[in-house]
């Protein structure tokens, strides 16, 4: 329950990088929402990683083995949320609503992951 807290709170900040970018993308930018999705969350994903790998998991492990594994679940991670924003947005739901639906149900898929294959 600890590990999930942290990782939450990690998450926190990550969203925030990835709702900023988000929002600036499609208000500023004139993005397709599952787009500026995708590219938010790659963004948050780095911040991600480094949050995760020493405040949550506190892993010592090796660095390029740890980053390549996170970046390959942060990769399926945001194609699955930007299939659910996609799909959301397409049958008429706001774009932050879809990406606040894709958020929490990824973030229960890439926890376990992570927990389990990036930094065991």
């Amino acid at each position: 329950m600890r590990q999930l807290m942290r990782y939450a709170t990690v998450g926190v900040a990550a969203t925030l990088v990835h709702y900023l970018l988000l929002v600036a993308c499609v208000e500023i930018a004139h993005w397709k929402a599952w787009i500026a999705s995708g590219y938010g969350a790659a963004m948050g994903a780095q911040v991600a990683y480094l949050g995760n790998r020493w405040f949550t998991f506190a892993h010592r492990g090796s660095l390029p083995a740890s980053w390549m594994r996170f970046q390959i679940l942060a990769l399926l991670g945001a194609a699955l949320g930007m299939a659910i924003v996609a799909l959301a947005v397409h049958l008429q739901m706001y774009y932050l609503l879809a990406q606040m639906l894709a958020t929490v149900l990824v973030m229960g898929f890439t926890f376990t992951l992570n927990r389990y294959w990036t930094f065991r």
